[in-house]
Parts: structure tokens; C-alpha cells; sequence
């Protein structure tokens, strides 16, 4: 079968003509109008940028935070069982030592059952909080330290059970997976405290389900 085409019209092989684009992404009719110029691109990138010093211009402040040599800061405290799940989590300002908060971060466990023992490092090196653990019935198991002039207390054997710190560390690498843990956001410890609990719990719920 034979039929006949129509006529097609010529193609030009040079493109259209495109009109510009103004700074609002908008046609600009081409007029004889002489050209507006621009805003400043500053000013453009002004409107959509909101800049973290514009939130956090003011100094530091809340309760429980206290001066480090790195700034102001939350000290966390915790607790650990011997497969690394939480047991007890304190919160405190970043000033005191570490060894005036050992026992308030006992009476914030999460089991009735009484500790055996508490692994600590150097830093836990104290008589008085030995003694205060003992009273308790707990078992102070921490190094003494290098400059250490009074007479030595821990013994030998018990101190093999130092190598099993180590869980502790990873307990808190687990929590600083959580954004707002590891950075406090929140004005009040109670608020802070709570995101950590939630964090303990999820903790626990990958540990066990």
C-alpha cells in the first residue's frame, strides 16, 4: 500500500531563544526596560541560614553544671553488672571528684539486690570510701595510685578482677550513641537524667530481646 505524507515544516538548527532568569527564579519578559540588578547574594542566603550562635549565643547555664578544665559540663555516673548492663546511673555537677559520688550513685540502682563488689580505677583509690563500702558489704577492688604514701590495702588476688573494667567503658560508648546524651540539651538534670534512663532501656532491650 502506498499513501502520501504531508509536508514537514523546515527545523531550524539553531535553539530558541531562552528567556534569562531574575534572582527569584522567575521569566523575565523581555522589555526594553533597562535590567534590574540583583540583590546582594548575602542578603538572599541571609533569609534561609540560621547560624548555631544565633541559638546558643549565651553562656552555659542549668542546674547541676559545673566548671572542667574544658569548659562547663554534666559528670554521669554509672554502674555496670559483669555483661556490661547498666545497674545504677547518677548525674552530678562536673565539679566534685568522683569519689564524694559513688554513694549517691548506689541509692540510684535499678536492683534491690545488694552488691558484692564495686571495680574502680585509680581515681577510686580512697580509705574513707573503702570503709564506707565496707560498712555496706561491698568490696572495693581499684589500684592504688603511683604517689600512694600510706600503707597498701588491696590485695593482690582480687585485683586480677581489674581487667573486667573495660565493660564499663563500653557501657558508656553505648550511651554516647545517643545524641542527646552525649551533648545535655536540657536546662534541668531531671530532663537529662531522663533521656539517659531512656537510653539504659534501650540498652537493656538489645541485650536481652
Amino acid at each position: 500500500m502506498v499513501r502520501f505524507t504531508g509536508t514537514l515544516s523546515s527545523v531550524s538548527d539553531l535553539p530558541p531563544k531562552i528567556p534569562g532568569m531574575g534572582p527569584g527564579w522567575g521569566i523575565e519578559k523581555n522589555t526594553g526596560s533597562p535590567r534590574r540588578r540583583s540583590p546582594n547574594t548575602r542578603e538572599i542566603r541571609s533569609l534561609g541560614m540560621l547560624y548555631r550562635r544565633d541559638l546558643c549565643g549565651g553562656e552555659k547555664r542549668g542546674s547541676s553544671i559545673g566548671k572542667t578544665k574544658r569548659g562547663k559540663g554534666t559528670k554521669l555516673m554509672a554502674v555496670a553488672d559483669g555483661a556490661g548492663i547498666p545497674l545504677a546511673i547518677h548525674a552530678a555537677s562536673a565539679s566534685p571528684h568522683e569519689v564524694t559520688l559513688v554513694l549517691n550513685t548506689l541509692k540510684e540502682r535499678f536492683v534491690r539486690k545488694k552488691l558484692v563488689r564495686l571495680i574502680g580505677d585509680r581515681a577510686y583509690d580512697s580509705d574513707p570510701l573503702d570503709r564506707s563500702l565496707e560498712k555496706q558489704g561491698i568490696e572495693l577492688i581499684a589500684p592504688h595510685r603511683f604517689n600512694r604514701i600510706k600503707p597498701v590495702t588491696q590485695d593482690g588476688r582480687a585485683l586480677r578482677r581489674y581487667v573486667r573494667r573495660w565493660k564499663i567503658e563500653r557501657l558508656f560508648a553505648w550511651l554516647h550513641n545517643f545524641r542527646r546524651i552525649s551533648s545535655r540539651f536540657e536546662y534541668k538534670i531531671e530532663n537529662y537524667l531522663g533521656f539517659v534512663h531512656l537510653g539504659c532501656i534501650l540498652i537493656l532491650l538489645r541485650g536481652y530481646f
